[in-house]
Order: structure tokens, then C-alpha cells, then sequence
């Protein structure tokens, strides 16, 4: 099979570990070491994707947080980054439950869609792994960059 022609449906996993936004990180991230995963897709009470929360989110925690750069001007206060950045930090940093660490509106992907346009996703979105939703949004699997691996084994 070729990753140009091959489907995701063939090559995600269906039924992925999921968690919801209300449930404590610290269950995330006991439910990540016991099934020994790197992310886990955030699901809502009807099976919708809302967020993803992977080892990055949960590593925030323990990253220093910078201010934005800014500089006062006649009374004025001109930041030169988005405050939007450091609001986004503090609240993963200091969050008790998975909706305030997780990753809103994650990148997802359709079981039908080729191999080749989700390696080019996760390539260009910077992620390591997609969503797989039907067309009501409702979660059906998820794939992985081991799975694009697995699938470019000849």
C-alpha cells in the first residue's frame, strides 16, 4: 500500500482512550502514564471532539512564564507580543482541570481523507496526531505520526 493512496480509516486507531474537559489533569496524566500515550483527544458529553491535551500542554505547568514585552508611552501601554499568549500560558500553567490545559479546536481529520494529506497536516500544523471525526464531529479514532510510520513500512 502507498501512503498516497492508502485511507486514514486504514491506519488510525479506532476508539482511542478519550477524557472529558471536567476531569482533573492529574487523572490525564495518570490515564496517559497507565496506557502509556502522549495525548489524549477531549471529548464532550455526545462524543464530540473539543480539545486535545497532549505532554506539551502538561509541560507549561513547569515552564517559566514570561510577561509580555511591553513599554509605556505617554500613560499608554504598548505591548510588542499579544498579551493573548500570556493569558493562554497562565491559565495552562496554573489550571486544575483538563479544559484549561488542553489545546481548543485541534486539527481533526476525516476517516476518508488519504494518508498523504495528513501527514501534510500534521507536518504543516505542527501536531502529532489528528483527530479522527465523522461528519457530525463525533470522535471515531485518532492517528498518530507512528501510524504514518507504520504505514510507510513496505
Amino acid at each position: 500500500m502507498s501512503i498516497t493512496t492508502s485511507l486514514v480509516k486504514d491506519f488510525m486507531t479506532p476508539n482511542p482512550v478519550v477524557i472529558q474537559p471536567t476531569e482533573s489533569v492529574e487523572a490525564a496524566i495518570q490515564l496517559m502514564e497507565e496506557r502509556r500515550i502522549s495525548g489524549l483527544p477531549v471529548t464532550d458529553e455526545q462524543g464530540k471532539v473539543v480539545g486535545i491535551l497532549s505532554e506539551g500542554d502538561l509541560l507549561v505547568r513547569e515552564s517559566p512564564v514570561q510577561p509580555p514585552l511591553y513599554m509605556t508611552l505617554l500613560g499608554s501601554i504598548i505591548y510588542f507580543e499579544s498579551p493573548l499568549h500570556f493569558h493562554q500560558h497562565m491559565k495552562k500553567a496554573l489550571g486544575m482541570f483538563v479544559q484549561d490545559a488542553m489545546t481548543e479546536n485541534p486539527v481533526t481529520i476525516s476517516p476518508n481523507a488519504l494518508l498523504a494529506d495528513a501527514a501534510h497536516l500534521m507536518l504543516e500544523k505542527k501536531v502529532n496526531r489528528l483527530p479522527v471525526v465523522d461528519e457530525h464531529q463525533k470522535l471515531v479514532g485518532i492517528l498518530t505520526r507512528h501510524d504514518l510510520l507504520f504505514a510507510l513500512k513496505p
